[in-house]
């Protein structure tokens, strides 16, 4: 691992635990083992180096949905796969992502740090919103007014069809960063919602 990369873990994990606002970069140097002007020469502020997690973050979620054959950004591009997609498929989809946002060591530390700071931070405050709730809602309900002028689902308006999957899910996220133990318990409630929510909408899913 290159000293660059370990600033990064170290800053990450440290942002997880004290929360971004009481973190210093002589806090990161020091985790790192290194001296503060050494530090220096990989990033030019605490700011920077916030910009470079968020970078390989985006990096890794590009990563994962690409193995699952989605671009996971753009609806537009993903409605193909969601119109031929079987439950089963839905199912072991659902499972992954879910299983991914839950273990992904950067992921989960990245999440406790936007939790901690949203109440102290505007900018991060702005972040935490538009991650967990502006775009996957967005998303989805692009995704699910296509499926629905497709015909794959029917009987639903696109925003409220996108809160009812949606929401759920990130409850039992949340629900599991709180209580490991419950993981199990959140699984099988996320797969039954998945299936409840095919039939619901009358969909092919």
């Amino acid at each position: 691992m290159t000293t660059k990369q370990r600033i990064l873990d170290e800053a990450l994990t440290l942002f997880s635990e004290k929360g971004y606002s009481a973190v210093y970069v002589g806090d990161i140097a020091e985790a790192v083992g290194i001296k503060p002007p050494s530090l220096y020469k990989h990033f030019k502020s605490k700011q920077d180096i916030f910009n470079g997690i968020l970078e390989i973050l985006t990096q890794d979620y590009n990563k994962q949905a690409t193995e699952l054959q989605l671009d996971g950004v753009n609806a537009d591009k993903d409605v193909g796969v969601f119109s031929a997609i079987s439950e089963d498929e839905l199912l072991k989809m659902g499972r992954e992502l879910f299983l991914y946002m839950l273990h992904d060591d950067k992921v989960r530390k990245f999440r406790k740090l936007l939790t901690l700071e949203q109440f102290h931070h505007w900018e991060l405050a702005e972040i935490y919103t538009k991650q967990y709730v502006d775009e996957p809602l967005s998303y989805q309900t692009t995704l699910f007014s296509l499926l629905l002028t497709k015909g794959n689902l029917e009987g639903g308006v696109p925003d409220i069809m996108a809160l009812h999957f949606y929401a759920p899910i990130y409850l039992m996220l949340t629900l599991c960063d709180r209580d490991a133990k419950r993981e199990e318990e959140a699984v099988q409630l996320i797969e039954g919602h998945i299936r409840q929510f095919s039939k619901m909408y009358g969909g092919e899913l």
